[in-house]
């Protein structure tokens, strides 16, 4: 693995340009950016790769928030040398078992192999199987899967690093950035099914009685299907997310009461729906009203209107196609 605490080397003497940037990466790598700037770092890289986190926890028990803070400290928040040249996210050397394509870098000794990957998603894959298949981190599946507390001392113990802080960076890491909220996403996490005739097809609702809601994903958001009995409360307890923000995140009244098959995002909304969109107009259905379609396409309600020019007091007509992107 990769590790903290070394002395940072003198930036080549390039151009300028190049030499500030060569220059602002040390500083990030080092935590020393400030405090502006590495946020901005590190939010962004959560935005990038918070889904597949997610996927991987749904496929093999590993923490997204762990998953996610070991990639933002591994990696820099995705600008170490080792993602630049080689996708690798979370510092994983060969080992013995490695027969795939490495690249050298200088770490506890001289030109240590590390792994290579063709995609990010090759990364994030390999972390998990690197955690799931070897003997060594077996006890961490054990823990709750979301207690991540447990989760970042034991990779310590397991010596996944050397750091001696590396358990209180972990934790430190997902609670600066609330990456646990992920870890309450556990389900089968899909896209919507894909645009025909410019109609955007919704699930169905599930009305099989579970305990677990099933969470899906639109436009870069994670939903859930209201259920017969849900409730804004039950689904914000069972979710980790506040009844407030739900309300707020789908723009309804505090007195509105929550029916079977609405959706109910866990996140701000989207201003523009998914690029497959662009170009394409949803055709109005018989009884479907503008908040309705913004909530299909996982917009904000103002962005419907605004694209249509239409007031916010309007009601669609049936066969009416609307431009949602």
């Amino acid at each position: 693995m990769t590790h903290a605490n070394r002395t940072l080397p003198t930036p080549a003497p390039h151009n300028t340009k190049a030499k500030t940037c060569a220059f602002a990466l040390l500083l990030l790598l080092a935590g020393l950016l400030p405090a502006k700037a590495q946020n901005a770092a590190y939010q962004a890289y959560i935005n990038t790769y918070k889904d597949l986190a997610v996927e991987q926890m749904n496929k093999y028990g590993v923490p997204a928030s762990i998953t996610l803070a070991q990639g933002l400290l591994e990696s820099g928040a995705g600008r170490s040398e080792l993602v630049r040249k080689s996708n690798n996210h979370f510092g994983i050397k060969c080992g013995g078992t490695w027969t795939g394509p490495y690249v050298l870098k200088d770490d506890d000794a001289r030109n240590e192999r590390f792994r290579a990957y063709k995609s990010a998603r090759e990364s994030y894959e390999d972390h998990s199987l690197f955690l799931r298949n070897r003997s060594r981190y077996a006890f961490l599946f054990r823990y709750s899967p979301t207690d991540y507390k447990a989760w970042a001392h034991g990779l310590k113990k397991a010596g996944y690093a050397t750091n001696p802080r590396y358990a209180h960076q972990l934790i430190s890491l997902i609670q600066r950035y609330d990456l646990d909220r992920f870890d309450k996403l556990r389900g089968k996490a899909t896209r919507p099914a894909a645009v025909a005739h410019g109609q955007i097809a919704v699930p169905g609702i599930d009305l099989t009685p579970s305990v677990h809601l099933t969470v899906r994903m639109n436009n870069d958001n994670y939903y859930v299907i209201a259920r017969p009995g849900d409730t804004y409360e039950s689904i914000g307890e069972q979710m980790g997310v506040s009844t407030r923000k739900l309300r707020k995140y789908n723009e309804v009244p505090r007195d509105y009461e929550l029916q079977a098959g609405d959706i109910v995002y866990f996140e701000k909304k989207q201003k523009k729906a998914d690029k497959a969109y662009k170009g394409k107009y949803h055709r109005v259905a018989a009884g479907e009203s503008m908040y309705v379609i913004a909530q299909k396409y996982g917009i904000r309600l103002k962005t419907l209107y605004d694209n249509n020019d239409l007031p916010k007091d309007y009601s669609p007509q049936a066969g009416q196609l609307l431009k949602v992107r």
